[in-house]
């Protein structure tokens, strides 16, 4: 990105889309934080982690306290995200419908902290990861 944003014209970079999701949260370490200091939005993509996120215990706990998903848990948790937007799947009409009911799960602090400690992180540098 610095490379990028270097070149003739890189100042117009609009976004950066990138893997990110509960289960790849490398990128928090230094390029989210670098990315919000210079207002170039990330744009994560497989925020569910292709399905992968819908069927975990971890998330489950979480989305009954809400009355949502598992899914919508995962995919409430990257919105919630400071500079970081959502480009989930949807295949049925019924998907968008899901997707969109993300939107109004507010997580608490205790959710995100649980949040947390099931998807623990980054504590170093790490190379982007992709699918």
């Amino acid at each position: 990105m610095e490379e990028l944003v270097g070149l003739a014209n890189g100042g117009n970079v609009q976004t950066n889309q990138v893997l990110y999701n509960l289960s790849r949260r490398g990128l928090e370490f230094d390029l989210a934080p670098w990315s919000r200091k210079r207002g170039i939005p990330l744009m994560a993509y497989s925020p569910v982690e292709q399905g992968a996120l819908a069927r975990n215990s971890r998330l489950e706990a979480v989305a009954a306290r809400h009355s949502a998903t598992a899914a919508q848990i995962a995919l409430a948790w990257v919105m919630a995200q400071d500079g970081v937007i959502a480009i989930p799947k949807a295949g049925r009409r019924e998907h968008v419908r899901q997707n969109a009911a993300a939107l109004e799960i507010k997580l608490t602090p205790e959710d995100f902290a649980e949040l947390d400690r099931a998807f623990a992180p980054p504590t170093r540098k790490r190379g982007l990861e992709m699918i």
